[in-house]
């Protein structure tokens, strides 16, 4: 058949499907009976169920455990607000993304390469690199420590085992794009599942969550970090990436009709498991506030003494599951970030290099990291920093894109759409401006220290 999904245009593989990936053609196939009316209501939409889980996982990475653990601890309910207006940006924005591969062909950094200058697309490589590889050492940090806290296992050896593992599990494109959703689907279900079993244990003052999801708050200067930092480990630069190159060939359309209805479905499945991502971050950080905030121990900030003083609060099990839910979150989005990693090379330079390589390379930081016995949650946390302040290049080259009719067809933004994604990039770029300048030591008037 003439549409069918080429690994080295989405992901992580030069080579094509054969014909033989029953799962991956079957998909294939039930997308377009959707597309032509010939499956109808949920049956419909089953078969589109897959790219925006993969970007989902990238938004309950170990940096939202770091931060949301921070936050919550610090600040109780009061910065959910932050988690809520970070998952609207998320969804806007990867739908926006999701729709530059279907409305073109192309993923981002392909379009940043054909439009823009030799000089400008290598350097959005370099610092796009720099967050896939911040994004990475998070990943990797987060399941390193879900291995040594559950097992045991020395966090150098840990490193190791969570390097063998991605590896593995990203050999499974060569099976065809299907199982890999399926795969990652499963460890976004299995945080969720785990969250649910936290929710259950830590029983959170609900009229407080629905209070604070809505009203905003900033307190001190610590909490503006915060508040970037939790923006950083939502709103991820290689997620948005990544999204336009997993939809950029999986189901090629036909014509703008297909185009239009693609999108719907694709609208439809953002919606799903970017909600289902949002509801994750808001429980981790209700979790850490009422168990930490609400009973005192408000000083609990990083990973390890969250796990520590879980135990005598709620108990083993929830300590365990905690640790369950951390151990997914890393390997999952570990798989999600060289995956993305792959896209951005591949698009901005045109080259690509074995995932065992990229996946050796991006591993060295947190080998250091591990090896100096630095702190991994506030390194986490300061990864989540950089990934915010690099996150308005790839916003607005998603928004110049998307806002042009010759490139995107009848898929161009609605105004409505073009300027809800401005004031996202602009509100962005204004926490980042606050974030340097109290780095560089200025006070803010109008918030305490």
């Amino acid at each position: 058949m003439s549409d069918g999904f080429n690994i080295s245009q989405g992901v992580t593989r030069n080579v094509s499907i054969p014909l033989k990936l029953n799962d991956t053609n079957k998909t294939i196939e039930a997308c377009r009976s959707a597309i032509m009316g010939k499956r109808k209501g949920i049956r419909a939409l089953l078969p589109f169920l897959g790219p925006a889980f993969i970007a989902s996982v990238a938004y309950i990475d170990p940096g939202n455990f770091a931060t949301n653990i921070q936050s919550g601890s610090l600040f109780g309910y009061n910065m959910l607000w932050v988690v809520v207006l970070a998952n609207l940006m998320a969804m806007l924005l990867q739908n926006m993304s999701a729709k530059l591969g279907i409305a073109t062909g192309k993923n981002l950094p392909e379009l940043c390469r054909t439009y823009f200058s030799k000089r400008m697309s290598y350097s959005m490589w370099g610092v796009s690199e720099i967050a896939a590889m911040a994004t990475d050492l998070a990943e990797f940090l987060g399941a390193t420590l879900g291995l040594n806290l559950l097992f045991g296992i020395p966090m150098l050896y840990a490193t190791i085992l969570t390097g063998l593992a991605t590896y593995l599990i990203l050999m499974l494109d060569r099976f065809g794009f299907r199982p890999l959703e399926k795969f990652i689907a499963a460890f976004a279900v299995m945080i969720g599942a785990c969250y649910m079993i936290e929710t259950i244990f830590s029983r959170p003052n609900f009229s407080q969550v629905a209070y604070h999801c809505v009203v905003p708050w900033l307190g001190n200067s610590e909490s503006i970090m915060l508040a970037v930092g939790v923006i950083g480990a939502t709103v991820m630069p290689h997620a948005i990436y990544l999204h336009s190159g997993l939809t950029q060939n999986r189901v090629v359309p036909q014509n703008d009709h297909e185009k239009i209805q693609l999108q719907k479905f694709n609208t439809k499945e953002v919606f799903i498991a970017l909600g289902f991502a949002g509801l994750i971050n808001v429980a981790m950080m209700y979790t850490a506030a009422a168990a930490f905030h609400s009973t005192g121990n408000s000083g609990v900030a990083d990973i390890q003494s969250a796990y520590k003083t879980l135990t005598p609060i709620l108990g083993s099990a929830s300590a365990s599951v905690f640790l369950i839910s951390l151990l997914f979150s890393g390997i999952s989005s570990s798989v999600v970030g060289t995956m993305g990693g792959q896209v951005i090379m591949q698009g901005f330079v045109g080259f690509s290099i074995p995932v065992w390589v990229r996946r050796i390379v991006t591993m060295l930081p947190t080998v250091i990291i591990v090896a100096l016995g630095v702190d991994p949650t506030q390194t986490l946390v300061i990864s989540q920093v950089i990934l915010s302040i690099v996150l308005p290049i790839p916003i607005i080259a998603l928004i110049y894109f998307t806002k042009r009719k010759d490139i995107m067809g009848v898929l161009v933004n609605k105004k409505l759409i073009t300027s809800l994604s401005i004031i996202c990039a602009v509100v962005i770029s204004f926490l980042n401006l606050l974030l340097i300048y109290q780095t560089l030591g200025g006070s803010i008037p109008f918030i305490g220290n």
